[in-house]
């Protein structure tokens, strides 16, 4: 089990098991939403449970985006037509288990920096 949890501590999160693909991505809304890059990896509602006062964000027709109403931390981005969730990295408890494996949407990073950490880059997801 994986536990996370927002900078103030009001939103406290548990992932059963991690099955999706820990991602950094370099797209405008993700940028604007955490200053940078977004890294997140993702798992199954079913096996998620958050507690606390989230906040969603609808950021588009396809996906909403929630975050700590009282310290502003950016944690989970949710597609409206799945069951999965994705959960922000940094908002892990260590040790997390989890390696970044791929930057994606690199063909809409900012023009400020530079990816060289070698790992594989898409244009898009």
């Amino acid at each position: 089990m994986t536990k996370g949890h927002c900078l103030c501590g009001a939103v406290t999160f548990t992932v059963d098991k991690i099955t999706g693909r820990a991602t950094a991505c370099h797209c405008s809304q993700c940028r604007r939403q955490s200053g940078h890059i977004w890294a997140a990896a993702g798992a199954p509602m079913s096996g998620v449970e958050i507690t606390g006062p989230v906040k969603w964000y609808e950021a588009s027709k396809t996906a909403k985006r929630g975050f700590c109403p009282e310290c502003g931390s950016s944690l989970f981005w949710k597609a409206h037509d799945e069951d999965q969730i994705s959960f922000a990295l940094g908002a892990l408890d260590e040790p997390t288990g989890v390696t970044l494996e791929s930057h994606i949407f690199v063909a809409d990073k900012g023009d400020y920096y530079q990816i060289g950490d070698g790992l594989p880059q898409h244009p898009q997801s």
